[in-house]
């Protein structure tokens, strides 16, 4: 697993990524890539740290794991490319949002100007099998 961790987190991570969990874990995540489509692609596996810079960070928004449909996970949990469906748990989150402090639910799901803003947009786990939810 190609591991592209930006500077302003490489001293908060650095002593996980050479535990030998994680080595394990990139061992796995590169196996399951060579026998599965795995989502998102491994380039935006760190996307959420990406776009959101540790000093920026503001609010962590936490997910279970990354849609499992084709051209909907990019790295930033409830998020969706642009131009797919915002999917059901996205829309719910939406409604909410609406209901809570008045809302304008967009005509999308893409969520990167959130990030921008400095909400730290995580899944649990950060990939996931092509059509099995929860299979990492």
């Amino acid at each position: 697993m190609q591991v592209n961790i930006p500077e302003s987190w490489q001293t908060h991570l650095a002593d996980e990524l050479d535990k030998p969990y994680f080595h394990k874990l990139a061992q796995f995540v590169d196996e399951e890539r060579q026998n599965y489509t795995v989502f998102p692609p491994e380039p935006e596996v760190f996307s959420a740290l990406q776009i959101t810079p540790y000093e920026r960070v503001n609010v962590l928004l936490l997910g279970q794991d990354p849609y499992h449909d084709n051209n909907q996970a990019h790295g930033l949990c409830f998020s969706v490319c642009p131009g797919i469906k915002p999917p059901p748990s996205l829309m719910n989150m939406f409604k909410e949002l609406q209901t809570d402090v008045g809302f304008r639910i967009p005509n999308n799901g893409y969520l990167v100007p959130w990030a921008e803003q400095g909400i730290l947009m995580l899944n649990a786990v950060l990939t996931v099998r092509a059509h099995s939810p929860n299979s990492h």
